[in-house]
């Protein structure tokens, strides 16, 4: 549901969890768009395991060190035409779940959301 012309998408978990689908959906949606909209549009996208979630990386620019924690507030955004919502929305959908997020570096130097607090079914 991300429109984007040569970005790549790796999925590399097979991992099950419980989450309402359509929220999950979103959540996954922002984290590519921004990862497009920031990366570049020959960016590739990562999603794998993490012990208690799952992360979704990618290998465009990153983010600062000192703006992480501004991320996920309403209206930020670096982008031009951003809106500054995105990120916002990804948090309040991680919260709603009871889930963590932070933002890392990833392998790639780009930008790594990191899910944790996840419940696997058994």
């Amino acid at each position: 549901m991300v429109p984007s012309e040569n970005a790549a998408l790796t999925v590399e978990t097979d991992q099950t969890i419980s989450a309402d689908r359509s929220r999950l959906q979103q959540l996954l949606e922002n984290l590519f768009a921004n990862a497009v909209e920031h990366g570049g549009k020959d960016v590739t996208v990562r999603v794998g395991d993490l012990k208690e979630g799952f992360y979704v990386a990618d290998d465009g620019v990153g983010i600062p060190e000192g703006e992480r924690e501004d991320i996920f507030e309403a209206g930020y955004s670096t982008a031009e035409e951003g809106t500054g919502f995105g990120l916002r929305i990804a948090k309040q959908i991680v919260d709603a779940h009871g889930w963590d997020i932070r933002v890392t570096d990833s392998d790639d130097d780009g930008a790594q959301f990191e899910i944790t607090g996840i419940d696997t079914p058994e």
